[in-house]
């Protein structure tokens, strides 16, 4: 058998259980009712936005994030200048 301690315990647990189902259920009441009033392209976009997580990033675009090295950076940028001499030039 349970003892007096065993039993309280087994209440409080049993309690603080109910409490978070309730108080998670609240949450989600609210967030739907919040959800309504919004425009539906809010709603959708909020709907979706957690599933950007699940699509993994192919490597061809991680390779475009990585930092570039100066020299193409300085190559880039004389690019630019001679094509803006070039632009800047009367024909």
């Amino acid at each position: 058998m349970l003892n007096n301690n065993e039993i309280i315990i087994f209440f409080i647990l049993v309690s603080l259980i109910t409490g978070l189902v309730v108080f998670i259920a609240w949450i989600m009441l609210k967030l739907v009712i919040w959800g309504k009033s919004m425009s539906k392209g809010a709603y959708l976009f909020l709907a979706f936005f957690p599933l950007i997580s699940l699509m993994p990033i192919p490597p061809l675009l991680m390779k475009m994030f990585k930092r570039p090295s100066k020299s193409s950076v300085n190559a880039k940028k004389t690019q630019e200048t001679t094509l803006r001499m070039k632009m800047s030039k009367p024909v």
